[in-house]
């Protein structure tokens, strides 16, 4: 059942990653030429995250941040660096349409645990590793029951139960469900990285 289950899944995923491409691509070119023009000629976000089994990948998102630093040369903090543009982007979560792509390669699913910093893999402990045994996805889980307004260990467990869970019906009850939170948002600060500490294990 869970071989027929994951055939079926990347299936789904191809297609409908490739369709939604498709339909997407106008307000897609229109944002990354807004986001060009915003961000001095760099629409895309890239960064390598941990995949399945902990296998690095990169990332493609929207850029919402500007590449402002102080003094000193250090990044300002990611609230002061967000972008009117990529505000809006993340309140409705278009920052994440480019990962369509790493769908359509098979580095992601449309459902599954959010693929989070390689750097990560050291902190989680032998429960909260079980995250990385499936493919991570652009909405999941812990995304649909708080997002960023919950602790990591709290997003953890969320990824763990989904991993032990896996079926037809526990995604397309995160899809209606992402969807219901895209069409009004709360509960979020759209970033693992924006108003989150870094996680850095969980402490007994």
């Amino acid at each position: 059942m869970k071989s027929l289950y994951k055939i079926f899944k990347r299936l789904a995923d191809f297609f409908a990653s490739l369709i939604g491409l498709i339909i997407i691509s106008p307000l897609l070119i229109t944002l990354i030429i807004i986001l060009a023009i915003s961000n001095n000629g760099k629409p895309f976000f890239y960064q390598n995250r941990a995949g399945l089994k902990g296998k690095p990948f990169t990332i493609i998102k929207l850029k919402t941040m500007n590449d402002k630093t102080d003094s000193n040369g250090e990044l300002l903090p990611a609230v002061q660096r967000i972008t009117k543009v990529g505000r809006f982007c993340r309140n409705y979560s278009l920052d994440e349409l480019p990962q369509l792509i790493n769908v359509l390669k098979g580095d992601m699913s449309l459902i599954g645990p959010r693929p989070l910093l390689v750097l990560y893999l050291e902190y989680y402990n032998e429960e909260q590793i079980k995250r990385q045994d499936v493919l991570p996805g652009i909405s999941g889980w812990a995304q649909v029951n708080g997002r960023n307004a919950i602790s990591w260990e709290e997003k953890f467990e969320y990824d763990v139960y989904y991993v032990e869970n896996l079926s037809f019906s526990l995604d397309m009850k995160i899809l209606f469900k992402t969807i219901e939170k895209v069409i009004a948002p709360k509960d979020i600060n759209n970033s693992e990285e924006m108003d989150m500490p870094r996680f850095t294990g969980t402490k007994n």
